[in-house]
């Protein structure tokens, strides 16, 4: 207990020391909501997958998906580093980078106001963005403190509670930059620990071969692969198209998520955002790879302990800190702060996107009219305390699964955002009322399914809605009144401008 307590004093220290370090940058909107635009590669890089992956993935879809698919579940993790990470990078940062400083656009609810010349468009992206990151934030409060629960034997809300008081009090104090630092130091943390424990926990089943062994020799319980051993060492496991359907959300996802495209405005440079790419597809490969590896063998642990003790079910939630609290003291406090970074990493990114979208798009401008710069983050500031509160009433009494809740969050937003982000980048003939009805189809096939259920899982609904946002942007667009060709004009040739390089970056042609 005194190794675990020990560690935990000295990364509230570092974190608390980094807040304070960072108050000089968040002295103006810019500098609070996005690092003053200037921020290198490692530092965005990491933020970028400190903000991917939390105790959400780490506890709660590690455990859960792990459990259903056995190893195949490392699928997840390979499509988050080539389609959630490399991918991203490839396909949006430059252009992200270019199209939103030339509109001068902060949020992504304030590019699609400029973008398709729209302040209702801006105030409903707002309002989605506020509502929908609450169920996200309250995922990750609820993982978390499950694994504080095992390893201190503190109670659930007291758990909730401090780490809601500690995430708003870093972000209040040094906005952006103080997360981006901070979320370099916890990136770090997470590669290292996720090795440690991944080569302790396969160690207590006698090494990786003793541990596949013994992982195909247990029967699928699935319908479609009844009493089949073997199922859950299989190349695609048990149940394919749900595994794709999981790969589809939690990787394609990150292109429609505010608190993730938001990395793209504050990158400094062409370098940063070359470099930026591979430091993110690494370090979602070790992370994301590393945890869905690890949940894969938690059937290997099967206890009464992650049963309901009324129902029979099987308690998802609490597969991955049931197999770490066989760990040494040591480990499970490595264990704890690699949660923790990872969690404290991703509340302080989606507190900060909800308060900085909702003074900017919403507030600022139409509630109140004249806002200085010290009243914009002056409300920032009130907004993070707001927001957390909320999500942690919400946390204190979960209505499902961690990765449920998760997969309602990101199915509204990314059904919603994706398509008319990712056209509206390269496109000129996307239309304001393609993007209404993208808006429509993602809250209304993730809002209608919560309500009726039509699609089993709300992960595959969440994928749903971001297929169908990819189709019906390009269809609603073909039939609708183009965008004046002279306001399309300007917003593209940002594109066009020339600049200089040295060969070393560029060759002539």
């Amino acid at each position: 207990m005194g190794v675990k307590i020990v560690l935990l004093v000295v990364f509230f220290a570092v974190m608390a020391a980094v807040g304070l370090y960072s108050r000089k940058h968040a002295r103006s909107v810019d500098g609070f909501v996005l690092g003053g635009r200037s921020v290198g590669p490692w530092l965005t890089a990491f933020a970028y997958g400190t903000s991917y992956f939390s105790a959400v993935v780490f506890v709660g879809y590690a455990g859960q998906f792990g459990w259903k698919y056995g190893l195949a579940s490392t699928w997840i993790g390979i499509g988050n580093a080539l389609i959630g990470s490399l991918l991203a990078w490839v396909v949006l940062g430059r252009r992200t980078k270019v199209m939103t400083q030339h509109l001068g656009a902060k949020t992504m609810p304030d590019f699609f106001g400029v973008r398709f010349d729209s302040k209702a468009l801006k105030i409903t992206a707002s309002m989605i963005v506020f509502v929908f990151l609450i169920p996200y934030t309250a995922s990750v409060y609820n993982g978390l403190s499950r694994l504080f629960g095992m390893a201190f034997d503190i109670p659930y809300t007291w758990c909730v509670i401090v780490m809601a008081v500690f995430t708003a009090l870093y972000v209040i104090l040094g906005g952006y930059m103080a997360t981006a630092i901070n979320d370099f130091i916890q990136g770090i943390i997470m590669l290292f620990g996720i090795v440690a424990v991944i080569a302790a926990v396969l160690s207590g089943q006698g090494g990786f071969m003793e541990a596949v062994g013994k992982m195909a020799e247990i029967p699928s319980d699935l319908a479609v692969t009844q009493g089949q051993p073997g199922a859950f060492t299989s190349f695609f496991g048990p149940d394919p198209l749900n595994l794709l359907g999981v790969v589809i959300l939690t990787s394609l996802g990150t292109w429609g998520l505010p608190q993730m495209i938001g990395k793209f405005y504050a990158i400094k440079d062409e370098k940063s955002i070359n470099t930026g790419t591979v430091i993110s597809t690494v370090f979602a490969v070790v992370v994301s790879g590393g945890c869905y590896f690890l949940g894969g063998f938690g059937r290997l642990f099967d206890h009464p302990q992650i049963y309901d003790k009324h129902t029979g079910t099987v308690i998802f939630d609490s597969i991955i800190p049931h197999m770490l609290s066989t760990l040494p003291d040591i480990l499970i406090g490595i264990v704890v702060v690699l949660v923790l970074s990872a969690s404290m990493s991703t509340l302080s990114s989606l507190v900060l996107t909800s308060s900085s979208t909702m003074t900017l798009d919403l507030i600022k401008g139409n509630i109140v009219k004249h806002m200085s710069e010290k009243k914009q983050i002056v409300t920032m500031q009130v907004l993070i305390v707001f927001f957390i509160v909320v999500s942690v009433v919400l946390a204190l009494d979960p209505p499902t699964f961690i990765a449920q809740l998760m997969g309602i969050s990101w199915g509204a937003l990314a059904g919603a955002f994706l398509a008319p982000f990712l056209y509206g980048l390269y496109w000129k003939r996307v239309t304001k009322s393609a993007v209404w009805a993208s808006f429509v189809c993602g809250i209304g096939i993730t809002v209608s399914n919560m309500l009726f259920h039509y699609i089993e899982s709300p992960i595959n609904a969440g994928a749903a809605a971001m297929a169908a946002g990819l189709i019906v942007v390009p269809a609603v667009s073909f039939v609708t009144p183009k965008m004046k060709k002279e306001k399309t004009e300007e917003i593209f040739k940002c594109y066009e401008e020339k600049v200089t390089s040295t060969k070393k970056r560029s060759l002539e042609r």
